[in-house]
């Protein structure tokens, strides 16, 4: 349903660092550097993330209610991509990772954290029925 997601940044290098670490828990992603621009492009299976310097030049803020959501195999990379995370300037937020109840929809494996700038990101996994 979407194409990409843009993050700004306020300290790109460090962003770069902490999303090379995300990808390769995730297992690995195309990335290049904008030639143009303060910003760097990860590609992986038809999704495209952008982390950068904001367009309009003015600092990174993070957005109230808004969650970058990533597909994972299951706990064990969820878990591996949250640890990347974490070792990289992350933050732990919410619940601890893990399945949690759904109703309908059945179990459900959530790990949330902050990026170094604040932006709130999910590890996401359906547990098959």
């Amino acid at each position: 349903m979407f194409s990409h997601v843009h993050l700004g940044s306020n300290d790109v290098e460090r962003s770069k660092r902490f999303y090379d670490a995300l990808m390769d828990a995730l297992g690995g992603a195309k990335s290049w550097k904008d030639p143009e621009r303060n910003r760097w492009f990860w590609a992986r299976e038809g999704s495209t993330l952008i982390v950068g310097e904001p367009l309009d030049e003015q600092p990174a803020e993070t957005g109230n209610g808004v969650t970058v959501g990533f597909t994972v195999t299951g706990p064990e990379q969820g878990d591996a991509w949250m640890r990347a995370g974490l070792a990289n300037g992350g933050t732990a937020i919410e619940d601890p990772p893990g399945y949690r109840d759904k109703g309908e929809r059945g179990q459900i494996y959530l790990a949330y954290l902050r990026d170094p700038d604040g932006n709130k990101l999910c590890a996401f996994h359906v547990k098959p029925q």
